[in-house]
């Protein structure tokens, strides 16, 4: 196999996940885009970015698009995400990637700095119990430089408007089925192709010895992601963004 068909399967299966992941997420694009307005307005347009649990480099591979003089360092626990990221990436010298647990208390240790201008993450943290989030969040204070920013997108449902939220699941889920229908992937189809490609076989067979099928987390409201932040060291936090279901949270050092 030649190296460009090589390189152009790794593209492919980035934009697959893309495309998987917008199945659930259909604002997908607007999230990072308010995120990337939330880093250049405070920290610049050459920022030094922690892409915190990066998956395939979906927060990257837009960063780099946008701010050619932007660093970043991918970090994750998923052997298989980390491939694509890896293959995907692989003669960017902007970026480089650390493979760790988040939730060990050591894991700021591989990094390659101590500190960033901007640490962010989407759609990831939704994996950890909020103890766990509530300890990571204190070493994040640590790591991002003062003046810097960290920014979360993920689910931040609203749990006092139960009629509002009902109404909502039920029209968003009869889209997702007309999209299914018109062959859209799901996250399981996703990754019974990702274990038939014999490159992610095995870091995909080895992410499901660590995670299962999904990870029991937590996903607490917008306001405590803003509280847990202020706790942790941050001056400002507040939502910048949010839909019927998710949010977008930043902390200000």
């Amino acid at each position: 196999m030649t190296e460009t068909v090589v390189g152009a399967d790794w593209q492919a299966w980035q934009e697959s996940w893309d495309r998987q992941q917008e199945w659930y997420l259909p604002d997908r694009e607007e999230r990072f885009r308010v995120m990337l307005d939330m880093v250049e307005a405070l920290v610049g347009p050459a920022p030094r970015v922690l892409d915190l649990a990066c998956g395939t480099g979906s927060i990257t591979d837009r960063l780099l698009k946008r701010f050619p003089d932007a660093e970043s360092v991918g970090v994750d626990l998923d052997p298989a995400l980390l491939a694509i990221a890896e293959g995907y990436f692989e003669n960017e010298r902007r970026v480089r990637f650390v493979r760790a647990d988040l939730k060990d208390p050591d894991w700021t240790a591989k990094l390659p700095h101590d500190s960033y201008d901007a640490v962010l993450t989407a759609t990831a943290l939704h994996w950890l119990h909020t103890e766990d989030l509530r300890a990571l969040y204190g070493q994040l204070g640590a790591l991002v430089r003062d003046g810097g920013v960290f920014l979360n997108a993920d689910r931040m449902p609203e749990g006092s408007t139960p009629r509002i939220n009902a109404a909502e699941r039920a029209f968003r889920h009869g889209r997702m089925d007309e999209a299914k229908a018109a062959g859209a992937v799901d996250w399981a189809e996703w990754w019974q192709l990702a274990a038939a490609d014999p490159r992610l076989a095995g870091p995909t067979a080895e992410r499901f010895e660590i995670y299962g099928e999904h990870a029991d987390g937590d996903t607490p409201s917008a306001s405590w992601h803003a509280a847990a932040l202020r706790d942790s060291g941050f001056a400002e936090a507040r939502t910048v963004w949010s839909s019927p279901t998710d949010g977008l949270v930043l902390g200000l050092k």
